[in-house]
């Protein structure tokens, strides 16, 4: 009966998940380098407006970079998964994780954009 139960992932559909893995982590590496680049090149009108936005685009940029290298991770790991036991653990760890990083990231964003806020409603 155990037997019956065990789940398996056949090695050539791990192999098509790997290369599949790879690409997507190229395509995000090519997507960050352009980001990075959009981010230091930002201007505006004046120098706090330009600090501003620079910080809360590079947060966004990183928290982006984060959460889709989790993403990608737990991917893998369920690509190796032996069983359904360990599917399932993967997969509570892994929202478990990404709620927790969600929070904080808006925590960090929603300050960064109040700071923002009150730097230029300040009179100059």
């Amino acid at each position: 009966m155990a037997d019956n139960t065990r789940f398996e992932i056949p090695q050539e559909m791990r192999s098509m998940a790997e290369a599949s893995f790879d690409q997507a982590r190229k395509a995000f590496e090519s997507f960050l380098g352009q980001a990075h680049q959009t981010a230091s090149a930002i201007s505006g009108t004046g120098e706090a407006a330009r600090a501003n936005a620079k910080d809360i685009t590079t947060k966004a940029i990183s928290f982006a970079e984060k959460n889709v290298q989790a993403s990608l991770n737990y991917a893998q790991q369920l690509v190796h998964a032996s069983d359904l036991t360990e599917i399932m653990r993967l997969h509570s760890e892994y929202v478990q994780a990404q709620m927790k990083a969600l929070a904080e990231q808006a925590s960090e964003m929603g300050q960064a954009v109040t700071r923002a806020a009150m730097d230029t409603t300040k009179p100059r």
